[in-house]
């Protein structure tokens, strides 16, 4: 009978739900840098969901992104809220980006 060591156990689901989380992120983030792609409203749809669950852990460069996409984007004012609140954060954690596209959506 075999048995699992603790530290097996315990290293596998720190990684499991890292990999995810970086993978989607790195996806949105090439999907908005891409000029081609980016232009597209459906790819800053999808975009927008792949930054959404790391943008909720406190992953700062996808509240960034999120929020500038959100502000720029997005024509409800409850989004536009939501993004200038993700600006917020990202900016509070020092994201350098964050904190110039807030200083241009107040003036």
């Amino acid at each position: 009978m075999k048995f699992r060591t603790a530290t097996s156990s315990v290293a596998r689901p720190n990684t499991s739900t890292e990999a995810p989380k970086r993978f989607s992120l790195r996806v949105a983030i090439w999907l908005l840098d891409n000029p081609r792609l980016s232009a597209s409203p459906s790819v800053k749809h999808v975009a927008g969901h792949l930054l959404k669950q790391p943008a909720r852990q406190g992953v700062v460069l996808a509240q960034s992104r999120l929020g500038q996409l959100m502000c720029r984007e997005c024509g409800s004012a409850r989004d536009q809220r939501i993004g200038h609140e993700l600006l917020r954060q990202a900016a509070r954690a020092g994201d350098r980006l964050a904190q110039q596209e807030l200083n241009k959506t107040q003036d």
